[in-house]
């Protein structure tokens, strides 16, 4: 059963349903930039015509009174962006990211499931792309930087998770303490862009979409992959992996919004000589993501998008967090492209002209 009715019934109680109007939040201080390893200054450089068109359309919006940034202000383009759950997969969302800030876009709603709740939150919270880029490169660069975040949170054995498999649980709001900024949000209420948090609970079998109250417990809940993480208790609910029931919450992001984006990071089909000697975590990750793959295009049918990403992550293992420089730098094949589609909106928005869907050739 599918349809807006129905992921309002479903979604369990001691959560805020999707149904109520957006109300403007507090601001966040934001968090400041991460400094990068140079300190020269480097040289500035003649902005690209893509570049140019954006800052264009910025103009454009802003002599509408449209301002950037749908919070500010009642008239629109309002964007929902709905980021997917896929874990090291998932930090392909960044770069998509800073294609909107190239472009002077910033969402009204944002939803997210597992890495894409916590990626959303820091995006919500006022971080730009590069920022989250950066913080990432810092707290993921080398399996050695994840290994020491793991140890302060009094985890042992990091090198057996990381390589071999499962051989304990992990302690999903103590990982999300550890590899957050300190100066991270507590409250919901303390983003700058509404954001809506799903996770899945394990009594009842339903979605558990949060927007109030305590963001972390929150995240830990959505992030909390079955085995790999305990259950989060929080909120009356046992939670797990939010991807186990909605891995891309479209539903959450198409609230009030004049056209919706969704990132899948899901992933491919493996290509090429099939192995035999796969791990037990290989299996798991991989019989999840066929799973996965059924929830997204059923979503996908109650609630097609205007614009579909799904970078191609295939070569990425769900954990090789340490990866993360060559992650990021595979999606940004498709930055530009995802940019001049965006703009291509975003300028049909203004002209009142009803937008294309688009999406990605697989």
């Amino acid at each position: 059963m599918f349809g807006q009715k129905a992921f309002a019934a479903e979604t369990s109680a001691g959560a805020k349903s999707p149904e109520p109007r957006l109300e403007p939040f507090l601001n966040f201080g934001g968090v400041p930039y991460l400094k990068t390893v140079f300190d020269e200054t480097p040289p500035k450089r003649s902005p690209t015509p893509l570049q140019l068109r954006g800052r264009a359309l910025a103009e454009r919006l802003r002599s509408q009174g449209k301002e950037r940034g749908g919070m500010d202000t009642v008239s629109g383009p309002r964007i929902g962006v709905a980021l997917g759950g896929g874990s090291a997969r998932g930090l392909t969302h960044i770069p998509y990211i800073e294609a909107m800030d190239e472009l002077g876009l910033k969402p009204s709603v944002i939803s997210g499931t597992s890495i894409g709740a916590l990626i959303g939150s820091g995006w919500a919270a006022g971080m730009t792309g590069k920022e989250l880029r950066e913080h990432s490169y810092e707290v993921l660069g080398t399996m050695r930087t994840i290994a020491t975040k793991l140890w302060a949170t009094q985890i042992r054995g990091i090198s057996g998770i990381l390589k071999n498999g499962i051989s304990m649980q992990l302690d999903a709001t103590s990982i999300v303490d550890a590899f957050t900024p300190a100066s991270f949000p507590l409250e919901f209420k303390d983003l700058k862009v509404p954001l809506y948090v799903v996770a899945t609970d394990f009594q009842s079998w339903h979605q558990v979409v949060f927007n109030t109250g305590l963001l972390r417990p929150a995240i830990a809940g959505s992030i909390a992959i079955p085995s790999l993480f305990k259950p989060v208790v929080y909120a009356n609910h046992i939670l797990v992996d939010g991807g186990v029931v909605n891995p891309l919450p479209l539903d959450q992001a198409d609230i009030d919004t004049d056209f919706l984006i969704g990132i899948d990071v899901n992933g491919d089909p493996s290509e090429g000589i099939a192995k035999t000697d796969h791990k037990a975590l290989d299996i798991w990750f991989g019989s999840a993501q066929i799973m996965m793959h059924s929830l997204t295009a059923h979503m996908m049918a109650a609630y097609p998008p205007d614009i579909y990403i799904r970078p191609h992550v295939a070569n990425f293992g769900a954990l090789e967090f340490w990866r993360v420089r060559e992650i990021v730098a595979h999606a940004e094949i498709e930055k530009e492209r995802f940019k001049r589609i965006l703009a291509d909106k975003v300028e049909a928005y203004i002209a009142g002209k009803v937008p294309v869907v688009e999406s990605n050739p697989d």
